[in-house]
């Protein structure tokens, strides 16, 4: 289901003077960390009975007209200390919505944004970087929202109002619109109100609308009036009311509240309406039967998928063979850099060759390379040969699903090849839906691609899902109902191909002056059907501007941009600069909302300013720091404490020994040697990783080589061998092992620290990759505080501070300067993954990279870590 969904929440912030970097967060219940200008805010519980900033309005307002949605979010604040405060607003809107309006009310004050060119809005935006501040009010949220959240410093015994104002058109899912607000205040608040009115011309065929964060008490609370063509929906609790129990502070209204309602279904033209010279035809008829379609199931299978990727696949593919049809045809197509079929031809969706199929998706491996264009190349000869031996029925509709989770890598490996090749192989003959998994995968590749063939794109979010994800997409498109959908007007008429016949219906639309109608206006905003005719018509244009002829897409951007500005519009082309007040510790400062492109969504996931929802509603929580070294070879020094990370790469010749861990109280030493891959690749660049680790514990007479193939243990004169392929323990009274087979190896050593060694496997037959190890420290607090090492010298802390952030050669990529050691060193934001938590998959953690080999930030060089065996401290 879709609709708008809505998230408010708002805090107070004590404002600290001598803290520039810092603030103290008020919260009526445990607050969790939070960052601001990439430096760490002080946190503290307070109890709501001191509470010192006081939300004392909060008021939703949905007005719907004709499934065109206009929300206005108002709260207001009232700062009761005898002292500054900082006040946030934060409100979490659909990503399909665009922000049109947003204003501070401060001390009879009113600051309001400024829809402006994106790229006049950049140069402020950018000034606003260089000084350290964060100038984006916009961030990704979950998979379908967008969190616009805003700060201000307010005056002792002072009130501010926030007003957010966004328009979205409803879609219909699953026969019903969807609004879906969710509430979080904090704290108990005097007004609180969530109001809604729809006015749908065609009728209401039913509306509800109920709260999860509601108990039985509180029902008859919620208010519903409903009519032949309005509804009007009120909540709004009091403070007892809003209370968990008699006389606590804390409040109930933590949750969602949703109104899922549909319209009638014209079984004629469907719904036309005419306002000051603007129309909206609304057609949906009800009833059809489904037209036969045609399918081609394209699967990647390159190494990339392998793991919890191809499992999912599967599952996924063995449900949604079960939803065939057995008057649909389908064909499957797996790839990597070679191009495998299940048949030569497409085949009728029998219950045996169902079963069949389900036999070879169950044996599908992943391997090799990834050929996107030769794999759509095949599924659409085998979709024209049959095509043109009238295996079909001439009304059913053709269509090839792919569903990848990388780049083009072998074969064409040119995107923009690739889609005209896509493109003109089909020549209008079929659609192409494109699934992109995970977040490695070229989305607006896929994207464009998708719609230059009548289709659209998906992501996958890599979570528990996943399957159910896939299966969702297949529902949507799996059951067209007309094809050819032609609408003439003035003839007022629409022409489809059906199932058995065609598909004409024509009528007669007039003129309506609403405001004649409806002179009250309740159920109306202004000139609403204006409003909606340029949401869509953006939308399409926006869709035009990367889908189009060179020609067209520059028409369609100057159109797109010329009707953002006309109707204050957040759109990809457009920003939405607010200016803050100025007070004696800060200048004013341009602040900006952006509307992010579904790329900015994924590198904002890649960077980790968002964590995708998953089903299960798990997230990991770090409590420990977490130092190791894994991959080409990124160190990694996580620091919870701090809520950040740095990272290093060491760059040296294959073969070269490191010291990581040396304590010499503790008698524990690790060095690791460097592998590089099996040729050096066509670009140049030799990669190397660690192959070998050689752990001591001196104290305990323990000696351990681990290598990619096996695992060689030492003690007291007696020695052992573990291998990778097998899942297997050693203990004894001064060490323990643990091998799970191909993936990781645990080593805990008595009164000492645990290391995990990581193995990460490499398709046999890669042309360049090989195997390659990945190290981590476990309690590494046990050892000295003269423990050292390219690792070591971290585990017990390093102070550093970043400023002034501003933008890198990647837009995605900020660099900063670093205060360390006592040195100025110029870093970059990115990501390295962390394996502690996924052995397989991994998990992206942001972090503060230091360039040169780590220089400035290890001590000495890092020539100064090598060493001559892998047993030797020399």
């Amino acid at each position: 289901m879709s609709g708008v969904w809505t998230v408010l929440l708002l805090w107070g912030v004590v404002f600290v003077p001598a803290l520039s970097h810092g603030a103290l967060v008020i919260s009526g219940e445990d607050s969790t960390p939070q960052r601001s200008d990439g430096a760490t805010r002080l946190l503290k519980k307070r109890s709501t009975d001191n509470m010192e900033v006081e939300v004392y309005s909060v008021k939703v307002a949905c007005k719907v007209a004709s499934r065109f949605a206009h929300t206005v979010i108002t709260s207001s604040a009232l700062n009761k200390a005898n002292s500054s405060q900082e006040v946030f607003f934060e409100v979490d809107l659909p990503k399909t919505a665009f922000i049109t309006n947003f204003s501070m009310e401060i001390e009879g004050q009113t600051y309001t944004g400024e829809v402006k060119e994106k790229e006049k809005a950049k140069k402020q935006y950018q000034k606003a970087v260089s000084t350290g501040q964060t100038a984006g009010l916009v961030k990704a949220s979950g998979r379908k929202m967008e969190k616009f959240s805003v700060s201000v410093n307010i005056a002792a015994n002072s009130n501010v109002t926030f007003i957010l104002t966004y328009e979205e058109l409803l879609q219909r899912k699953l026969g019903q619109y969807e609004i879906m607000t969710q509430v979080k205040p904090k704290q108990l608040v005097q007004h609180f109100e969530i109001v809604a009115d729809i006015y749908e011309p065609q009728g209401i065929a039913f509306l509800d609308a109920y709260g999860t964060f509601i108990s039985n008490e509180l029902l008859p609370l919620v208010e519903k009036t409903v009519t032949d063509k309005k509804a009007h929906i009120s909540f709004c609790p009091t403070m007892d009311q809003q209370r968990k129990c008699p006389g606590c502070d804390g409040t109930l209204i933590d949750g969602d509240f949703v109104i899922k309602y549909d319209v009638n279904r014209a079984e004629t033209l469907g719904d036309i309406q005419i306002v000051n010279g603007y129309f909206v035809h609304f057609f949906a008829p009800p009833d059809l039967p489904r037209v036969p379609k045609n399918v081609v199931f394209v699967i990647d299978r390159s190494g990339s998928m392998s793991g919890n990727k191809m499992h999912q696949t599967r599952e996924a593919m063995l449900t949604i063979l079960n939803d065939l049809h057995e008057d649909d045809y389908f064909g499957i197509v797996t790839f990597d850099h070679h191009i495998s079929t299940w048949k030569g031809s497409l085949t009728k969706a029998t219950t045996g060759n169902v079963s069949e199929a389900k036999g070879f998706v169950k044996g599908i491996q992943h391997s090799g390379y990834t050929d996107i264009n030769g794999a759509l190349m095949k599924a659409v000869d085998i979709m024209m040969k049959d095509k043109q031996a009238n295996k079909f029925t001439e009304r059913s509709v053709s269509m090839i699903i792919l569903l990848t989770d990388g780049m083009p890598n072998s074969g064409v490996s040119s995107t923009p090849q690739i889609q005209e090749n896509v493109r003109d192989a089909m020549g209008g003959n079929m659609s192409l839906f494109c699934l992109g998994f995970g977040n490695d995968v070229d989305y607006s590749f896929l994207d464009v691609m998708s719609r230059q063939n009548q289709g659209l794109a998906r992501r996958i979010y890599e979570a528990s899902d996943a399957t159910v994800q896939l299966q969702g997409f297949y529902e949507e498109v799996a059951s067209p109902l007309l094809s050819e959908v032609d609408l003439h007007y003035p003839d007022n008429l629409v022409f489809a191909k059906g199932f058995e016949e065609d598909f004409i219906v024509k009528g007669q639309a007039s003129a309506q002056e609403w405001d004649i109608l409806y002179p009250e206006q309740e159920y109306i905003f202004g000139d609403f059907t204006e409003r909606l005719w340029a949401y869509l018509t953006i939308q399409q244009l926006l869709s035009k501007k990367e889908t189009g002829t060179a020609e067209e897409k520059g028409n369609a951007t100057a159109q797109a941009l010329e009707m953002s500005l006309q109707y204050s519009f957040v759109t990809p082309l457009t920003s939405m600069v607010v200016t803050k007040p100025k007070t004696e510790e800060e200048q004013e400062e341009p602040l900006i909302a952006d509307k992010l492109t579904e790329d900015e969504r994924q590198k904002a996931q890649r960077l980790g300013h968002f964590v995708p929802q998953t089903v299960s509603n798990t997230y990991r929580v770090q409590s420990r720091p977490t130092y190791f070294v894994d991959g080409d070879p990124h160190f990694m020094i996580e620091l919870p404490e701090q809520e950040d990370a740095l990272c290093f790469n060491i760059d040296d010749r294959p073969g070269t020994i490191f010291n990581l861990v040396r304590d010499q109280l503790a008698g524990v030493l690790v060095n690791g040697q460097t592998i590089g891959d099996k040729k050096v690749a066509p670009d140049g660049k030799v990669n190397t990783y660690f192959g070998r680790f050689g752990i001591v514990h001196q104290g305990l007479g323990v000696r351990l080589e681990v290598t990619t193939h096996d695992i060689t243990v030492s003690q007291n004169g007696k020695q052992a061998k573990l291998f990778w392929s097998d899942t297997a323990s050693l203990k004894g009274a001064n060490l323990d092992l643990q091998v799970t087979k191909d993936r990781s190896l645990t080593v805990t050593l008595r009164d000492s620290v645990r290391f995990v060694v990581i193995l990460h496997k490499v398709w046999k037959q890669h042309p360049y990759h090989q195997d390659y190890l990945g190290f981590y420290t476990l309690d590494s607090h046990l050892l000295s505080r003269s423990v050292h090492g390219l690792l070591g010298q971290f585990y017990h802390g390093v102070q550093f501070e970043v400023r002034d952030m501003r933008p890198g050669e990647e837009p995605e990529k900020p660099d900063a300067t670093m205060l360390v050691k006592g040195q100025e060193l110029t870093v970059t934001r990115g990501w390295q993954r962390d394996f502690s938590w996924d052995v397989k998959n991994g998990e992206n953690v942001p972090c503060w990279f230091i360039h040169s080999n780590g220089n400035g930030l290890i001590d000495g060089n890092h020539t100064d870590y090598i060493m001559s065996g892998l047993f030797k401290t020399v």
